[in-house]
């Protein structure tokens, strides 16, 4: 078989290159504009990145040559420099019944006050005399940390306590806080356990 010399089969090479690249002019002449956008944009933004970086250093040197820091003026406020509000204990864990605070009665408007408001200012009035100096939680109340525990965590420990526990946190309960929601849960488990 007869081979061509090395110059002729470049200038072969060379022509069929030329050929498919004749074939696909009519596509790069359509991506064309798109592609010469996108490089202009990229070097755009290279540039734009490039004097970023200037002028971070710039301010390097100038906080290094001891130039005063300029000061946050009182409008600027970020959640960072707000004080946080004091959290309730709930363990990272919230209920509804969480969601309602105890108010206090509302005070009597022009020396009138509603019956249901006298009700609550009497209960509220009432002297500490007659109450307990300390309620001692049982061991049980200790173990599970139950004063901090919110209702789902007292629903999730549940079915690990006896009768006998039940009923010492029950107790406990309506002697110190009484919440209704705790009281409920409490009685119904014990009534359940006890069937």
């Amino acid at each position: 078989m007869f081979r061509p010399p090395f110059v002729a089969r470049v200038a072969a090479g060379a022509a069929v290159y030329a050929l498919e690249e004749t074939r696909r002019l009519p596509v790069a002449a359509v991506n064309f504009p798109i592609t010469a956008l996108s490089r202009v944009l990229q070097t755009t933004m290279h540039v734009q990145q490039f004097v970023t970086s200037l002028a971070l250093k710039g301010d390097a040197v100038f906080e290094r040559l001891g130039s005063a820091p300029q000061e946050q003026p009182e409008w600027a406020t970020f959640d960072e420099d707000i004080a946080p509000e004091p959290a309730v204990a709930t363990n990272g864990h919230t209920s509804r019944f969480d969601l309602f605070t105890e108010e206090a009665p509302v005070a009597p408007v022009n020396g009138e006050v509603s019956p249901a408001n006298l009700l609550l200012l009497e209960t509220v009035e009432e002297p500490a005399a007659d109450e307990p100096a300390e309620i001692e939680a049982p061991e049980v109340a200790i173990r599970y940390d139950y004063p901090s525990m919110t209702l789902a965590q007292l629903r999730a420990r549940l079915r690990m306590l006896t009768v006998e526990e039940l009923a010492q946190l029950l107790a406990f309960e309506q002697q110190t806080r009484a919440r209704a929601p705790f009281v409920t849960m409490l009685t119904n488990r014990i009534a359940t356990v006890q069937q």
